[in-house]
């Protein structure tokens, strides 16, 4: 990752946070290397997801504003099937977090209608997941015209069902919670798939609902719809069926996870509101906010090497 904020006012203090990655079970991230003509720059997190962050600040009439930072992943494919027969008791107090509204995604009205309609009957966590998640491929469609990965503002959604990732796993995820399943957004980056590629607007954004006395599943019904946008495919295809039943409990392996949580606060705090996702690289130069979707104005760059 590549970035140069020289070009912009150099009169302002400059300070950009870029999503760290971690090892996790499905990730393992070694050999981070960071350098640059910053004057600080630090790991944080915020405060709420833990999220990780890299975070650079350029004084007042610096020359030069330029970091780069580089990882080696190894990223294994997920796949959960081995479901229990007999849902454990929990407490949805422990989930709370996951359970509640953000900013652009609220759980009462239209929301808690439509979630009480797809899952009525159901009785069961993993029942009432599957339910949402089968109505997302049915009536959710990929929109290549969409900016970036989507704001994911669920109200507007309902009314015109077309986006891209972000717009669909939010709206997975806000009717899972009004149905009292526990979910959530992971925001990341796609892998490549030959030796070197320009991966900048690569990003990506996928889901995961909690099931009790399991773990968390992984689902991305977005990438059945970008297949089914890409292949030509329609509703009743077998392919099309094949791609919803990988994604129900699946991922594959061309991806990094980068981020969690929505409405967050940096650290060190930005200045203004709080970030809806935090999918892309930030910078503010003094108190403007530079736009992460317009790489070559904002002037980074992504590449994956293989």
């Amino acid at each position: 990752m590549e970035f140069d904020l020289s070009a912009h006012d150099r009169s302002q203090e400059a300070q950009l946070w870029i999503p760290y990655p971690l090892s996790d079970r499905d990730q393992v991230i070694s050999k981070i290397r960071i350098s640059g003509d910053f004057s600080e720059s630090a790991v944080y997190s915020d405060q709420t997801y833990s999220t990780p962050m890299l975070y650079a600040r350029w004084d007042k009439n610096a020359s030069s504003r330029k970091l780069s930072l580089s990882f080696d992943v190894v990223r294994q494919e997920v796949r959960r099937r081995d479901f229990p027969e007999k849902e454990a008791a929990w407490n949805p107090v422990d989930y709370a977090r996951y359970l509640g509204p953000t900013s652009l995604g609220p759980i009462d009205g239209q929301v808690k209608i439509l979630a009480d309609q797809i899952t009525q009957g159901k009785t069961t966590v993993l029942a009432k997941a599957r339910a949402i998640y089968d109505w997302i491929c049915d009536n959710m469609y990929r929109d290549p015209g969409t900016k970036g990965c989507g704001p994911g503002n669920v109200c507007l959604l309902l009314e015109q069902p077309g986006g891209k990732c972000t717009d669909i796993h939010s709206v997975f995820v806000s009717l899972s919670r009004a149905a009292g399943v526990p979910a959530r957004e992971i925001f990341g980056i796609r892998q490549g798939k030959e030796s070197t590629q320009d991966i900048t607007t690569w990003q990506h954004c996928w889901a995961e609902f909690y099931l009790p006395g399991y773990d968390w599943v992984p689902v991305d019904p977005a990438d059945v719809q970008k297949k089914m946008l890409k292949e030509n495919l329609q509703l009743g295809d077998a392919k099309t069926q094949g791609y919803r039943d990988y994604f129900w409990g699946g991922w594959d392996q061309y991806r990094v996870k980068l981020a969690m949580g929505r409405d967050l606060q940096l650290n060190p705090p930005q200045h203004g509101a709080t970030l809806n996702t935090f999918g892309y690289p930030y910078a503010q130069i003094g108190n403007t906010t530079l736009n992460w979707l317009d790489p070559k104005t904002f002037h980074y760059s992504i590449t994956f090497r293989q």
